[in-house]
């Protein structure tokens, strides 16, 4: 409770570092409004836990202006950020879903040629490239930059061009009515559009450990090392995952770590990572990497509580030799898993194909399972479902690259202009012009 923090910072005020409370933290970073958690009896809590009232509902958060919520729900977080719960206006060009790197090139490319876009996100901006704490091979970057800098930059500069963006919201259908996409959203909320970009992209895959899943939040994380890596200075600090996130993770905590320690189910890390990730690795002395080798429980020691109860935050891992079935007991202050991605899916209608995992199919896939209803071929990125595009990961044979995924957004309002032109139609443009300043990333001046 001794740090500063910038005045602009939003409380979080809970009774555990799980539960709600981790979600509103997470909720908040991934929307870039800075914020800072407490206890609610530490001095700070109890505190903000006196201008409530004793009988709050916990977690409460609290606004520089000194406003108070409780318990507040997705919706309510985006209203009090400044996120917006309903568009200003309900007929679109193309209705993105998905803010990360292909959702954010779509609107830049979208918005700067005129063109009515709305970017929804059921969390915030960046998606998976936010757990990329430096990108050393995005061109124009030679020193790297940080998944989470590219996605605000590219918010941004979206939001001058005009785009729009409703941010804790889901997309819970899509249907045809006439020349129309029709998406309804989670609050009842009807979206009409010519076209549609799913930029959904994927989630980590959950390591299904009871044990380790109780302490998420509390030394257990999935994705992005970023937030946390300074709280693990002069810990050991464990890795599960073996794809170039993992390995961009395990850099940047050995800067703050005294120890970091990649766990690898596969029996080669060369098997799903770069060459030149591999090699920066290997330099770096305290980073080991443990192949062929699973988490097998963990467990730690109760969280300070006001009760005196909590959940518990994490102590000690247990590793299991994936042949010999020999286990090691460790010493450990934090897990981050990055070990595999579901594409975001489950929601989508029958008449959009997908492959057995689950990915969208498109282009010339689409044509191969026998799901395209019109004579005229798809375009390269249409998806099955005509007017509807596919884009990043969530898409069938995509790379899993933040390159590529930006480069696929940018197709995708090219083809989105071939589509007006086979359909006849003139884009509807913004229904309200003006000159915008570039939101602020605390949400005084957002969207």
């Amino acid at each position: 409770d001794a740090q500063r923090t910038a005045p602009n910072t939003v409380r979080i005020v809970g009774e555990s570092w799980t539960g709600r409370a981790h979600e509103l933290r997470e909720a908040l970073q991934s929307c870039a409004v800075p914020h800072d958690f407490c206890l609610v009896d530490s001095p700070n809590g109890r505190a903000t836990l006196e201008i409530a009232g004793a009988d709050a509902e916990l977690p409460l958060l609290q606004f520089p202006d000194g406003s108070i919520l409780q318990n507040p729900t997705n919706a309510e977080l985006a209203l009090a950020t400044g996120g917006p719960v309903c568009p200003e206006q309900l007929e679109f060009d193309v209705v993105v879903v998905g803010a990360g790197p292909a959702g954010l090139s779509a609107a830049v490319y979208g918005a700067s040629e005129g063109l009515g876009t709305l970017v929804v996100d059921r969390g915030g901006i960046g998606g998976q490239a936010t757990s990329s704490s430096l990108i050393r091979n995005y061109l124009g970057f030679p020193r790297g930059l940080s998944g989470r800098r590219l996605a605000q930059n590219a918010y941004h500069q979206a939001w001058v061009f005009g785009a729009d963006f409703t941010f804790m919201h889901t997309v819970t259908g899509i249907r045809r009515e006439g020349r129309f996409l029709v998406l309804t959203l989670d609050d009842g909320t009807e979206l009409r559009t010519v076209g549609v970009l799913l930029a959904m992209g994927a989630t980590y895959q959950r390591l299904g450990v009871p044990s380790i899943e109780a302490m998420v939040g509390a030394g257990v994380f999935y994705g992005s090392s970023t937030s946390e890596a300074v709280s693990m200075a002069g810990a050991h600090a464990f890795i599960v995952g073996g794809a170039n996130s993992a390995g961009q993770a395990a850099l940047h905590l050995a800067r703050y770590a005294r120890q970091v320690t990649m766990v690898i189910r596969a029996d080669s890390i060369e098997k799903g990572m770069s060459h030149y990730l591999i090699r920066q690795i290997d330099a770096t002395p305290n980073i080991d990497v443990r192949t062929g080798t699973t988490v097998d429980r963990g467990g730690g020691v109760a969280n300070s509580t006001a009760d005196g109860g909590g959940a518990d935050r994490l102590e000690w891992l247990t590793l299991r030799d994936g042949i010999t079935g020999e286990q090691e007991r460790h010493p450990a202050q934090g897990l981050f898993l990055m070990i595999g991605a579901r594409p975001l899916t489950d929601w989508l209608p029958d008449s959009i194909a997908l492959d057995p995992q689950g990915f969208v199919l498109s282009g010339d896939d689409v044509v191969g399972s026998g799901a395209w209803p019109l004579e005229r071929p798809p375009l390269t990125l249409e998806t099955s479902m005509p007017g509807v595009f596919a884009a990043g990961d969530v898409r069938h044979g995509g790379v899993r690259r933040v390159a590529s995924a930006v480069g696929e957004g940018s197709i995708a309002i090219q083809q989105l202009h071939q589509y007006f032109a086979l359909e006849g139609r003139s884009p509807v443009g913004r229904q309200k012009v003006d000159d915008r300043d570039a939101p602020d990333p605390a949400g005084e001046s957002g969207p």
